[in-house]
């Protein structure tokens, strides 16, 4: 076959297409309720700009699985959401929510569009990526405008340039631990605004499942996080530097699911599966050990707390099998 002419979708692409699928059709059902309960004019008109965003996101995904035969996932549908729930969350903590979650888009789509060959699918991501900066850029401002967005703590610009010269910088041999630097303090607060943003979310899921198995995963999730954000908060307060606040009180009393508990136990895998990538990223620009072993540490327990979620995913048979390589034994 000519190379230069090749057109079927590669691994990556098709990974990349099966999982935005899943996730755009999960955004919609959201959007959905937060419009059927939000009252801020603002948190409205963003999360219908969100909406109409996933709505054509779906049609170019649609058009380019139809043309491949490729067979849809099913995804989330409105059988999903219950528009009739009252408010589970805030208008406040939907705000965070939208803004927490398109920074994460924003890295997602990155990753696709640099593994993406096609040029139908490498216009898809960039469009994404444009889209989700819209919505970065409109969230981001309506935060500080109610005066909602913590900034992450501020350092003083240094006289000059300096280099290290102390193995002890990075090592701790001698056992004391030097001021955290600015990437490192950086990255552990707006890692801990994402942890903080899942937690709010993990609480109401928590509330409302009549699920005993599942309301145990969210238990669990929930004692999970906040040990996390008690390790980084403390590194953080070590150093004299704030931490940003938390979200419960954005939490309602409702006990009515406005979601099913498909879609609740799979958005709670996808934030723990998140949050191993952003303390990956973090472990890998930090100089101290004791970063290091925080991160490294977190995602273990990430990674345990996600195989319990795999397994009831599985007996409930709501894991969609992605794409597979052919078995050349079976054929």
């Amino acid at each position: 076959m000519n190379k230069k002419n090749d057109t079927r979708l590669t691994s990556s692409e098709i990974t990349s297409l099966w999982v935005q699928y899943m996730r755009e059709t999960m955004a919609i059902c959201i959007s959905k309720y937060v419009l059927a309960t939000a009252k801020d004019p603002e948190v409205r008109s963003l999360f219908e700009f969100c909406l109409e965003l996933s709505q054509k996101h779906l049609k170019v995904l649609k058009k380019i699985l139809n043309a491949e035969k490729f067979p849809l996932p099913k995804g989330f549908t409105d059988k999903d959401v219950n528009l009739e729930a009252p408010p589970l969350f805030t208008d406040v903590l939907w705000l965070h929510y939208i803004h927490t979650m398109t920074i994460h888009g924003l890295s997602g789509h990155s990753m696709s569009f640099s593994s993406s060959i096609r040029k139908d699918i490498r216009d898809l991501y960039y469009q994404c990526n444009m889209d989700a900066m819209d919505v970065y850029n409109r969230s981001i401002d309506i935060l500080l405008s109610k005066g909602l967005y913590e900034r992450d703590p501020y350092f003083s610009i240094p006289q000059g340039v300096e280099y290290i010269t102390e193995l002890g910088y990075a090592m701790d041999i001698l056992g004391k631990k030097r001021p955290l630097n600015s990437m490192e303090a950086g990255n552990i607060y707006n890692d801990l605004k994402k942890s903080i943003s899942a937690k709010g979310i993990l609480l109401g899921f928590q509330q409302v499942t009549q699920d005993k198995k599942i309301r145990k995963f969210m238990d669990d999730g929930l004692n999970l996080v906040n040990k996390h954000i008690g390790l980084f908060s403390s590194l953080l307060h070590e150093g004299g530097l704030h931490t940003p606040p938390l979200l419960d009180r954005e939490v309602t009393n409702s006990k009515i699911a406005p979601f099913s508990d498909k879609l609740m136990l799979f958005h709670a895998g996808f934030m723990f599966n998140l949050a191993m990538i952003y303390y990956s990223v973090t472990m890998s620009v930090s100089m101290r050990i004791d970063v290091v072993g925080h991160c490294e540490a977190s995602i273990l327990r990430d990674l345990k707390l996600t195989t319990s979620w795999g397994n009831i995913m599985i007996e409930r048979g709501w894991i969609e099998r992605p794409p597979e390589a052919s078995d050349r034994t079976e054929l």
